[in-house]
């Protein structure tokens, strides 16, 4: 570790991995059997889970190849931990005397068709209090958006659910009262998330929990050059305090 350059991404922007990509040699096949693959998601991913929600995307990515890795895929492992050997004192920090204090907020995306085995989108969500994330979450849609807003819409759904938990474990604990304000980047989800509209011919999948407590959880429109959300589910460059 302490040899590696270090790198400013999780991943790098080239990184468009699929479990079909460079065909092996048989010495490239002897090689990845010596690499423990497995066991080197499994440390990223105790890093993502315990203080680093930035690595969310990174780990969604490189998990999907567990059980046939391939040299590319190896490359992307090395990448992180480079970015890992140069970001050691990096982690969630709350203060007391942050802008929104104790409220509850989630910033939630989405990466239309981010995976070009599938072609399904990914969800990205992120929650804070205190100026921390408490929770956050990356993985595939299960099933394959038709569009852009689609793929939000199916997104914001996944975060509105988690937003009802929140609400539900901060109430029991005294911790904070008011509504959850989700934050969301692309204006046809929120116009149609806010209108209750039925008519779509994607509807079938399950976002009516959405339209339900649209009214308690506030929507917004974000217009950030990089939204918080984007973090969890494309590769941003994380910029050190």
């Amino acid at each position: 570790m302490d040899q590696l350059k270090t790198i400013s991404t999780p991943i790098g922007q080239h990184s468009k991995l699929s479990v079909t990509q460079a065909p092996e040699t048989e010495e490239d096949k002897e090689f990845m059997q010596k690499i423990p693959y497995a066991s080197m998601v499994g440390s990223i991913m105790y890093a993502m889970v315990c203080s680093r929600p930035h690595l969310t995307y990174a780990v969604s990515l490189v998990s999907r190849f567990m059980s046939n890795p391939r040299k590319p895929h190896w490359h992307a492992i090395k990448w992180v931990f480079q970015y890992l050997s140069g970001s050691r004192s990096l982690g969630v920090k709350f203060g007391k005397n942050v802008k929104r204090g104790s409220e509850l907020e989630g910033f939630v995306d989405s990466d239309y068709v981010g995976n070009i085995d599938t072609r399904k989108s990914l969800t990205g969500f992120v929650f804070t209090t205190f100026g921390g994330a408490i929770s956050w979450k990356a993985n595939l849609q299960p099933v394959v958006a038709l569009s852009t807003t689609e793929a939000e819409y199916i997104a914001m759904t996944e975060a509105i659910k988690e937003a009802i938990w929140l609400k539900g474990i901060s109430h029991e604990l005294g911790m904070y009262e008011g509504n959850i304000t989700v934050h969301c980047d692309n204006q046809s989800t929120i116009h149609l998330a806010k209108n209750q509209r039925e008519k779509e011919p994607w509807y079938e999948t399950d976002v009516r929990i959405l339209l339900r407590d649209v009214e308690t959880r506030r929507l917004e429109t974000l217009h950030w050059g990089q939204a918080i959300g984007e973090a969890i589910c494309q590769i941003t460059e994380v910029v050190r305090n």
